[in-house]
């Protein structure tokens, strides 16, 4: 293994610390607990506060939206492993500013144990009213009669704006809540991996690709997809992401925007082409790009791979994906 590390047992805290450090106006920790994130500003009197969490090792997802226009918090866990009970009715304590919390993360077992937990804990303690929205955007984790069932990958990015948009208006939690939920409902992912990557307290691959091999559908973790195959042409693997997005989804004659995202180890350079490729795609469905978004959003360590997101827009859905946003890892003024 080699990594740019200490120890391995402290590689997610003194990652933190980094964090914290480098944007201290724009971040603070919650409860003296570097795994707490939110914003300086947090709570803000009467606006919804948007809280997620997950593990580490997805960076910008997920505390790299914490951010005006964005979220207000983040539960941070280990590499791959869920944050605590206590560290998410933390974050859900310091962004509440009167007006209730969502809980806005991805389809994940120990998130949505823990996640649930705390929300009880905020509503007995602290009288707070908490919602929660779940990401599953993943069409190879499941059919679609099965889609609750998804996995929440890139997807969950456009949530966060469309929720975060909303919050900034002083939206009723309600309508936040309804905001994420309609963006979802129009979103759907489709990633490709062409290597494993490394947990720094396990010392080896999550899992082994042959130097020829990639696998269509792997998840953000290392969950297995749905085929593994020789290498193929960024055209041919484009046209599998994009074709398995458009059997789920109705998108001919759509306005869409379009998430290019590297998985953490491919350059940007293997995305354009990518790009130009859907392109070419759309064009035979009729599928406009509003705004297309191309960069790492979520990434799984070194893992090498992409993953393309569609979100289906309608004009609420271009008016929350257009209002300003900006976290220390995201800028939406970068992307039209």
């Amino acid at each position: 293994m080699k990594k740019i590390l200490n120890d391995p047992e402290y590689y997610v805290p003194e990652m933190l610390k980094g964090v914290l450090a480098a944007h201290p106006g724009r971040l603070k920790a919650a409860g003296n607990d570097e795994h707490c994130i939110v914003r300086a500003d947090a709570p803000r009197q009467g606006k919804v506060g948007i809280v997620t969490g997950g593990g580490s090792g997805h960076l910008p997802v997920f505390l790299g939206y914490v951010g005006r226009g964005l979220l207000d918090g983040c539960a941070v866990g280990d590499v791959f492993a869920s944050p605590s009970v206590d560290q998410m009715y933390e974050v859900t304590r310091a962004v509440h500013g009167g007006a209730g919390v969502l809980h806005l993360f991805g389809n994940y077992g120990g998130d949505v144990m823990n996640f649930a937990a705390a929300a009880d804990q905020a509503a007995m303690e602290d009288d707070i009213e908490v919602a929660t929205v779940l990401v599953a955007d993943d069409v190879a984790s499941a059919p679609p009669e099965r889609a609750a069932h998804r996995r929440g990958v890139a997807g969950m990015v456009y949530a966060f704006k469309a929720a975060g948009a909303r919050a900034e208006e002083m939206a009723t939690l309600a309508e936040v809540k309804a905001a994420a939920e309609h963006a979802l409902a129009n979103t759907r992912s489709m990633g490709v991996a062409l290597s494993p990557c490394t947990v720094p307290q396990v010392g080896k691959p999550t899992f082994t690709l042959g130097d020829n091999e990639m696998e269509i559908g792997m998840g953000i973790h290392g969950e297995q997809g749905i085929a593994r195959t020789n290498l193929q042409t960024a055209d041919k693997i484009t046209e599998q992401l994009v074709e398995a997005i458009l059997k789920d989804i109705d998108l001919a004659g759509s306005q869409v925007t379009v998430m290019l995202n590297s998985l953490g180890a491919t350059p940007l350079e293997e995305l354009y082409i990518m790009y130009h490729h859907v392109l070419k795609i759309f064009e035979a469905h009729r599928i406009e790009v509003y705004r297309p978004y191309i960069g790492r959003f979520a990434t799984s360590m070194e893992m090498a791979g992409a993953s393309i997101t569609i979100m289906k827009l309608d004009a609420e859905l271009k008016r929350l994906l257009d209002a300003p946003a900006t976290s220390p890892f995201f800028d939406n003024s970068q992307y039209v």
